[in-house]
């Protein structure tokens, strides 16, 4: 690190020394542009996917099932469907993969990982809303609180999930076995719950509310109406999008004050974070993938098959997404590599 930096801080000092206060020429400006790129990865982050024009390739699914989720955990993939008599499946690579069939079929439609273990919410199963898993193979169905719950994430040796309806809104596990209720200050239908920079945040239509904890929350100020499907944090940035509405873009540096961003109408559904990108995939629409390196601007870019794609994930150095056509759905991978 000291290396990097003496070298930071001579190159700085020649490109001044060069170009004085006020370059002159678009080459001291891309010089100045360079160096300045150097001092802000100074932290180490891996960015090998920034620069990248993602090659998708299309990968048969254990079973052509609805898939609603997918999760990269413990080195591996792992989907759930609301179909199928396999309705989970796991791949070491996102290519191959094999079918699992939990002691609950064909409700839930969350993933998340965290503390050695894969947890599934469900909106409508009882009582058993939440199943949990150390492999994505082999499930365990657990009792919750029971509202109808929509959202799962993970963060700070927690799980939380927000619900659409009940006075508690929101629950929460160290476990993903044990769930306790939790009372958000806004009975708002909230559809979506994210981590990062150790702030959980939930979004509703109109809404958002912040947590350190997922016990305490705090109501922020209003958002674009509009329904917020996905949300996910990267590059100290939070980025949410939606499939209505004018923009369907929405981000944040810190979970409280969002700014709208202008993206395709399409209906989009998945977002995620790696390596210095975001991608993001929809359900409809020409284009349905699309990436971007700040979350502020993006670029459109054509899906290897115009279905609906639902959920997105990150992991070895690969973007995964999985989509939710019964009958003729698919798994499309892009590496960074």
């Amino acid at each position: 690190m000291r290396k990097f930096s003496l070298f930071v801080l001579l190159s700085s000092l020649f490109l001044f020394s060069a170009i004085g206060c006020e370059p002159k020429s678009d080459n001291n400006d891309s010089l100045a542009l360079l160096l300045l790129g150097a001092s802000a990865n100074s932290s180490g982050e891996n960015l090998a996917c920034q620069n990248k024009t993602l090659s998708w390739t299309i990968r048969t699914p254990a079973e052509a099932n609805s898939w609603q989720a997918v999760k990269y955990g413990d080195n591996r993939f792992v989907a759930i469907a609301t179909n199928g008599t396999t309705p989970v499946m796991v791949s070491s690579d996102g290519i191959t993969w094999t079918g699992h069939t939990p002691p609950i079929a064909t409700s839930y439609t969350t993933l998340a990982y965290g503390n050695g273990l894969f947890v599934t919410t469900s909106p409508s199963a009882t009582p058993e809303k939440v199943m949990s898993s150390p492999d994505g193979a082999t499930w365990t169905t657990r009792t919750s609180p029971t509202p109808i719950l929509q959202s799962l994430t993970f963060g700070n040796g927690t799980f939380v999930a927000v619900a659409s309806n009940s006075a508690d809104r929101a629950i929460t596990s160290p476990d993903g076995i044990n769930w306790t209720s939790r009372t958000p200050p806004a009975t708002e239908p909230w559809s979506q719950v994210g981590f990062g920079n150790g702030l959980f945040v939930a979004l509703a239509s109109a809404k958002v509310i912040t947590s350190p904890d997922g016990i305490t929350w705090t109501a922020r100020n209003d958002v674009q109406a509009i329904q917020w499907n996905s949300i996910t944090y990267g590059n100290g940035l939070f980025v949410a999008v939606a499939s209505t509405g004018t923009n369907r873009v929405m981000t944040s540096s810190d979970g409280i004050t969002w700014t709208p961003r202008s993206v395709a109408q399409n209906s989009w559904y998945g977002v995620t974070y790696g390596n210095g990108l975001f991608v993001a995939v929809s359900l409809d629409g020409t284009e349905r993938i699309m990436t971007s390196t700040d979350g502020i601007t993006w670029k459109a870019q054509l899906a290897p098959e115009q279905i609906a794609w639902k959920s997105i994930t990150f992991g070895k150095n690969t973007f995964v997404a999985v989509s939710s056509n019964n009958g003729a759905s698919r798994v499309m991978a892009a590496s960074c590599d």
